[in-house]
């Protein structure tokens, strides 16, 4: 997606091109991550633009960051092709590796990435608004959660609240809603209320401290727990909007390594006056926060949060 949230083949096709002095006709070329919908079909076209016949495939990776080894193995795997034998050459490699196998058409195949990713940031922005309305009505929205699922099993995908961000996610969103002609409404509320979260909590903690006169501390900066991808991370938002109101922002996380600002957590918990848990890294559970107020959005740090 470019600035203006149109789709952009630019980048895409200086890869193909890149590679293309490499590949032979025989070569069966798949597609894994997310592409705007009729891409697949683009780059067949586009090969055979440049007289290469090339079988195109796309069979959409279907993990979580964090699981890439094992959940190949455990997870149908969606294949599709530009041509019968695209399809059959996809569909002998994944019948290799997956236990079962979902035949499409290219398209559907692409719409069903997108319509996965976007359905799962529409979840966590549901729950992000159940837990804005509970805390501005001045209750526990963990407390909620707990009760509205523990052993009711038509409630238990219900996620906690939390930052909603990564590279795939909001991205999957906003091409979703570019291929719907900007109609996609539910897709744009989701991405309002995911990233409108950190505002609200910055609300939040200035309703009850004077931020500008506080060190404020960020623990985790990646965009999800034990990993050590920064990109798209909400918590790095929630530091460019306290740079502007607190006194002094520090930051650290046990995985991330691209950061140079990071500093160690001793150093952070020990020099701030306020901390926001960013990310639930499993090595915060028993954490000494040393007695400093903490912002846990997540609920993770509470008896009641078991995952």
């Amino acid at each position: 997606m470019d600035e203006f949230l149109n789709p952009d083949h630019k980048a895409f096709r200086a890869c193909i091109d890149g590679i293309a002095p490499y590949l032979q006709n025989s070569n069966l070329t798949i597609l894994r991550s997310t592409v705007f919908p009729g891409t697949t079909d683009w780059l067949y076209g586009h090969l055979q633009e440049q007289g290469m016949d090339l079988p195109v495939a796309y069979c959409p990776e279907r993990v979580v960051q964090g699981r890439a080894l094992e959940e190949p193995s455990s997870v149908p795997q969606i294949i599709s092709g530009t041509t019968s034998q695209a399809e059959e050459e996809a569909a002998n490699l994944f019948t290799m590796l997956a236990p079962a196998i979902v035949r499409a058409t290219p398209k559907e195949a692409e719409f069903s990435k997108l319509f996965s990713n976007a359905y799962r940031y529409i979840q966590f922005a549901t729950a992000n608004q159940f837990y804005m309305i509970a805390t501005s009505a001045g209750l526990d929205y963990q407390n909620i959660h707990n009760a509205i699922t523990q052993d009711y099993p038509r409630a238990s995908d219900l996620p906690r609240a939390g930052f909603a961000a990564g590279p795939c996610l909001f991205k999957d969103t906003m091409q979703l809603a570019a291929f719907a002609n900007n109609q996609f409404s539910l897709g744009y509320d989701a991405m309002l209320i995911n990233e409108g979260l950190v505002l609200f909590l910055i609300e939040q903690a200035q309703n009850q401290y004077d931020l500008g006169e506080l060190t404020v501390g960020l623990l985790g900066m990646a965009f999800k727990a034990d990993i050590d991808d920064t990109r798209a991370s909400l918590s790095y938002k929630l530091k460019n909007m306290l740079v502007v109101c607190a006194n002094r922002v520090l930051t650290s996380d046990p995985y991330a390594k691209d950061d140079p600002d990071l500093i160690d957590l001793d150093q952070v918990i020990a020099q701030s006056d306020l901390l926001f848990l960013c990310v639930p890294h499993s090595q915060y559970k028993n954490l000494n926060m040393g007695g400093k107020p903490v912002i846990d959005v997540w609920g993770f740090l509470t008896d009641h949060a078991t995952d």
